[in-house]
C-alpha cells in the first residue's frame, strides 16, 4: 500500500481589494504536497499507482513534452515507491532542468518526433508487456478522476465558489465528481489555459460527469498553451511578492489573474467566499523564467 502525508491547507490571501469587493479568497494549497509530486499531479497518478502495485508491475510509462511536470511526478513517484519509470517525450531531443531531473530520479527518456506522437497507441505497442503499466499523458482517464475526487472530502470549510485551471478537464471532473457526490452547492469554475477551451466539455465529458453545472471561463488563455503577455507577467510578480505563494505563468498564473479580474469586475456577490485550488507544477516557472523583467 501507497504511504503519502498530505499536507495541503486552505490559507486565506488577505488582501484589501478583496476586502473592498466583500468577498473572502482561500488557496487549498496542493503546492505543498510534495517538490515534484505536488497538486494534481499527484492526485491524478495516486491510483494509477495503487493499481499498478495490485497488478504487480515493476515499470511504468507515460507521455509528455518537454517542460511536463507530469513526467517529473512520475518519475520521482517511480522512485519513491519502487516503479521503473519510462516516457516518451515529444518533439526533438532537448536537455532542460525538468528532463535532468527525469533523469536524476533514474527515467528512461525517448524523444519521438510530433508526428508519432500523436500514435500513441503505436507506442504503447513498444512497450506493452506483462512488467509495464501504461499511463496516458497528464494522467488523464477514470483513475485519476478518484484522487481529483478525494480533495472535496478533504476541505475544512464550505464555499461558494471553487476555482481551478484546466489543461485536458481531468481535475475539473473528478472535483465535480466530488462535489456532487457531497451534496456540495458550491459552484466549480474552470479557467482552461488553451485557445478554444470549450473542447474541455467534450473530455469532462468522455469521464462520466456533465459539464453542464460547470462555469468556464475561457479568455484567460493569454494566446495559448504556455503563452503568456506582459500583464500576466505583472500580475504575477506582484501577487507572489504580496502573498508568498508561487506560481507561475502556464497553469496557476492564469487561474489566479482570472479570480482577480472577476472580482473586479464585481462578479461575486458580497460575502461569498472563494477557494482557488493550486495545482502545484512550479517547475514549470523554469522554462518560462526569461519572460519575467525586474
Amino acid at each position: 500500500m501507497l504511504s503519502f502525508d498530505i499536507h495541503s491547507p486552505e490559507q486565506e490571501i488577505h488582501s484589501t481589494k478583496y476586502l473592498a469587493k466583500g468577498v473572502r479568497v482561500f488557496v487549498k494549497r496542493d503546492d505543498l504536497i510534495h517538490p515534484f509530486i505536488s497538486g494534481n499531479k499527484w492526485r491524478k497518478l495516486k491510483y494509477h499507482l495503487i493499481e499498478a502495485k495490485r497488478l504487480e508491475k515493476k515499470k511504468l510509462c507515460t507521455f509528455g513534452g518537454a517542460w511536463s511536470n507530469h513526467l517529473l511526478a512520475t518519475a520521482c513517484a517511480g522512485a519513491l515507491f519502487g516503479f521503473k519509470t519510462k516516457a516518451f517525450v515529444r518533439g526533438e531531443q532537448v536537455n532542460n532542468p525538468v528532463l535532468s531531473l527525469c533523469q536524476v530520479y533514474g527515467m528512461e527518456l525517448e524523444f519521438v518526433s510530433r508526428e508519432s506522437y500523436r500514435n500513441k497507441e503505436e507506442l504503447k505497442s513498444i512497450v506493452k508487456d506483462k512488467d509495464t503499466f501504461i499511463i496516458e499523458e497528464g494522467g488523464f482517464g477514470p483513475l485519476a478522476l478518484n484522487g481529483c475526487e478525494e480533495l472535496i472530502y478533504e476541505l475544512a470549510n464550505k464555499y461558494n465558489h471553487l476555482f481551478v485551471a484546466s489543461g485536458t478537464g481531468t481535475t475539473t471532473a473528478g472535483l465535480q465528481k466530488g462535489l456532487n457526490n457531497s451534496n456540495l452547492t458550491t459552484t466549480l469554475h474552470t479557467v482552461p489555459v488553451l485557445k478554444n477551451g470549450e473542447f474541455i466539455r467534450t473530455e469532462i465529458e468522455s469521464l462520466g460527469v456533465s459539464s453542464q453545472q460547470i462555469e468556464f471561463h475561457t479568455d484567460y488563455h493569454f494566446g495559448g498553451y504556455a503563452k503568456s503577455k506582459p500583464e500576466l507577467l505583472e500580475f504575477i510578480k506582484t501577487f507572489v511578492a504580496q502573498t508568498g505563494i508561487l506560481i507561475e505563468p502556464t497553469y496557476t498564473g492564469k487561474l489566479f489573474y482570472a479570480v482577480d479580474d472577476l472580482i473586479q469586475k464585481d462578479y461575486f456577490r458580497p460575502n461569498d467566499k472563494i477557494l482557488i485550488l493550486h495545482t502545484g507544477g512550479l517547475t514549470g516557472f523554469l522554462g518560462m523564467y526569461e519572460r519575467f523583467t525586474f
